[in-house]
């Protein structure tokens, strides 16, 4: 697949490789600064340049790529840039592609973290914010709606999927649903048991970990939290609201639901990654070395993922054990997304304009198909112009 390529950069001189190292961060510095509407936008302008434009890959050898980026948890657009990267500047390329697609997102969020912080309890902020929260149900349920039609394929990933939905409303271990229902489905779909397809998720929903308390965050707590997220995490971005409502919500009530739907709004529309929303939150547990920390902790593990998976794409994309571990974890992020939307919704409609700008959305997204960040936008005027009354 991408052998070629690695040869072709061991052989270039030492100016040859900085000059395609330096062509790597232009690119995916520029992708990183105009990538608007999500994954499937991100993988749409990423073969505009790099299989059409510049002919760096063949499609055949993108597909590869996007279906390895699938096996491994992290955030699928970042970690296909990853692995173009290192396609074509091997681990110098890996590092500076991942970074330069980060960066942009990465800065333009920290410094709206900071004037949040500053400035939250400003009407004109709070108006913002009425409008952008329930435009953010409607994109959060449009990307359940549409993945729902890929991972929900017969009777044993939607027993998955219902299953981490019971075990969310428990107040059970995301990462516990997740790993277990990945091996449940792997196993039976194996026919490894015979057994009722739905009944082996049953004792799941008794296998509770036990809760942790974790210290008061600082920048190394907010480190580990968001490595851990980020080693885990399978499915859209969205899949995040689910770790981060039960940990820093609930659990240690680090941050307010209103807080967190903030987060997520701020996120959605800006450029690039939606996980960095770690920053934004990051921030605010602890400063701008949390900052960093969150930053760094969540997409840690999807550069090491990628150096580790990069050679062995063909067999791994081939394996039926592995494909039906990934059809168990995607329908079980299926789960949670819906237990998060039903938690967050309830903080975003606090009165009939809210729930009929959702409802608005949905349309647009939906029959329009209008790009979310623009929606966002719309949102944050109606709810500036309202002024959070309605």
């Amino acid at each position: 697949m991408a052998d070629s390529s690695d040869r072709d950069f061991a052989a270039l001189s030492p100016q040859q490789k900085r000059r395609r190292l330096g062509e790597l961060a232009g690119v995916f510095f520029r992708l990183g600064t105009v990538a608007f509407g999500g994954p499937a936008a991100h993988v749409a302008l990423m073969n505009q340049e790099i299989v059409e434009r510049r002919r760096w890959l063949t499609q055949e050898e993108l597909l590869d790529l996007i279906g390895l980026a699938n096996l491994i948890p992290g955030p699928n657009s970042t970690e296909l840039a990853i692995h173009i990267g290192y396609a074509r500047g091997k681990d110098w390329g890996l590092w500076i592609a991942g970074a330069c697609f980060i960066l942009p997102a990465m800065t333009l969020v920290w410094i709206l973290a900071a004037l949040y912080g500053q400035y939250q309890t400003l009407p004109q902020v709070e108006g913002v914010m009425y409008g952008v929260k329930p435009v953010i149900i409607a994109v959060i349920l449009q990307a359940l709606w549409k993945l729902g039609q890929k991972a929900l394929k017969n009777r044993l990933t939607w027993g998955a999927a219902l299953a981490a939905l019971v075990g969310y409303f428990l107040g059970w271990s995301e990462i516990a649903l997740l790993l277990a229902l990945g091996v449940g489905v792997m196993l039976l779909g194996q026919g490894v048991k015979k057994w009722g397809q739905m009944g082996f998720f049953l004792p799941l929903l008794f296998a509770q970990t036990a809760p942790t308390s974790p210290p008061l965050p600082g920048a190394g707590t907010v480190f580990l939290i968001f490595l851990k997220i980020g080693a885990v995490l399978y499915g859209s971005g969205y899949v995040l609201l689910a770790f981060l409502q039960r940990e820093l919500v609930e659990q240690n009530q680090w941050l307010t639901p209103q807080q967190l739907l903030d987060a997520v709004a701020i996120g959605q529309f800006t450029p690039g990654p939606v996980f960095t929303t770690a920053t934004f939150v990051g921030y605010l547990l602890a400063g701008n070395a949390g900052a960093v920390a969150g930053t760094i902790g969540i997409f840690l593990p999807a550069f090491i993922l990628v150096r580790l998976t990069h050679p062995w794409a063909p067999r791994l994309r081939s394996s039926p054990w592995l494909s039906g571990f990934l059809d168990g974890v995607n329908a079980a992020s299926l789960g949670l997304m819906a237990g998060v939307s039903f938690t967050l919704a309830q903080s975003a409609w606090v009165d009939p304009l809210t729930v009929l700008l959702t409802i608005t959305a949905g349309l647009a997204l939906w029959r329009w198909r209008v790009n979310s960040a623009w929606l966002v936008i719309a949102g944050g005027l109606i709810g500036l112009t309202a002024g959070g009354r309605f």
